[in-house]
């Protein structure tokens, strides 16, 4: 089964999307199924993983009701507030809509950079383990020591790192963050998402061996059964769409046994989110 296993849906608003800069006004507007639907289609994909755009638990039921009208929609990766004193309860309730598989926090945004080690964050995420849900870490490169702290305390819960770091490809930058990778993926609990690479480098001017480094180092450092392929759709539209961004994973892959590209372009994402 082929599934991209990171991608999006929204009503645009200005107030909830604030992140949507004026540069990227290719996206400022509605993204629904009906328009990924031919998409994923076009390149054989099975399904999808969607995942929350904004941090309210609306955003949840606005996901599930997409997913319970869309088959395509193989799993939801939402929002809760793991620091609340009611998160037991919380993931009780969504314990009950299979369609959930995991949550995130966008630890990228905050100001504590550590967020994800206070004693509150942490029950939370224990709490994730006892009723079986995923955790997506979306995180910039300076928060990757943290992340390599976080799970090497919950060795039994799963972690996806989103969008390989974000490392800085429009400057080049890449020995700090590749250590960093490295001991990160030295924990098995930990997975890694191809995705959201086109946004980290020239938006209008990248080249496909621009990636390369990148692709080398989560390849040496996760293997192949622990990358998982996601298209960031429809964010990647700021830098040049859907086909772009797929290309450049799937010619970097074009040498690699059938099993390996079967495994990153779907079987993992199976696997890790029990789809």
């Amino acid at each position: 089964m082929r599934i991209d296993s990171h991608q999006h849906f929204w009503h645009y608003s200005p107030e909830r999307h604030s992140w949507i800069t004026d540069d990227m006004s290719a996206i400022r507007r509605d993204f629904l199924p009906s328009d990924l639907q031919p998409i994923l289609t076009q390149h054989r994909f099975d399904g999808c993983v969607a995942v929350q755009a904004d941090q309210v638990e609306a955003e949840n039921d606005f996901l599930l009701s997409l997913a319970a009208e869309n088959s395509f929609i193989k799993g939801v990766v939402g929002w809760v507030d793991l620091q609340a004193p009611n998160i037991e309860e919380r993931l009780e309730h969504y314990h009950q809509m299979p369609a959930t598989k995991g949550f995130r926090h966008v630890l990228q945004g905050e100001s504590d950079r550590a967020l994800m080690l206070r004693p509150n964050f942490k029950r939370g995420i224990a709490a994730l383990q006892q009723w079986g849900f995923t955790y997506d870490l979306l995180v910039f490169t300076d928060q990757l020591q943290y992340c390599t702290e976080l799970v090497a305390l919950f060795p039994d819960q799963p972690f996806v790192l989103d969008h390989i770091a974000k490392p800085q490809i429009r400057e080049g930058k890449i020995d700090e963050w590749a250590k960093d990778i490295r001991q990160l993926a030295q924990h098995p609990n930990v997975c890694c998402k191809v995705s959201g690479m086109v946004t980290e480098a020239a938006w209008q001017d990248w080249k496909g061996e621009d990636f390369t480094p990148y692709l080398d180092v989560v390849v040496e450092a996760f293997g192949t059964n622990r990358l998982l392929y996601g298209s960031d759709w429809p964010v990647c539209n700021v830098a040049g769409g859907y086909d772009a961004a797929l290309n450049i994973v799937a010619q970097y892959f074009l040498s690699f046994s059938a099993t390996e590209q079967a495994a990153i372009f779907g079987e993992n994402a199976v696997r890790f989110y029990k789809l």
